[in-house]
């Protein structure tokens, strides 16, 4: 495990020493599982922009595909 110091407001220190003492657990692990609760629910942003898609109907060679990639590119920098 990894060291780390956390500072709290003193209601909460107040809370987590009573929760501690109530239920046996240590403070450590009690600050672990919160913190493990709040990212396991963290919902991930998707990303905005949707990325580019080439569909030729057939299989492209990789220089057909850089070709094709480096079109695309071009394209879009000259609407700008």
């Amino acid at each position: 495990m990894i060291k780390t110091t956390v500072y709290l407001p003193e209601d909460l220190e107040v809370r987590l020493d009573a929760e501690s003492s109530a239920t046996g657990v240590s403070k450590a692990e009690l600050i672990r599982r919160g913190i493990a609760m709040i990212l396991d629910d963290a919902e991930r942003p998707k990303r905005s922009r949707k990325l580019p898609v080439f569909d030729s109907g057939r299989p492209l060679t990789p220089e057909a595909m850089d070709d094709a990639v480096y079109a695309h590119i071009k394209e879009r920098a000259a609407r700008r």
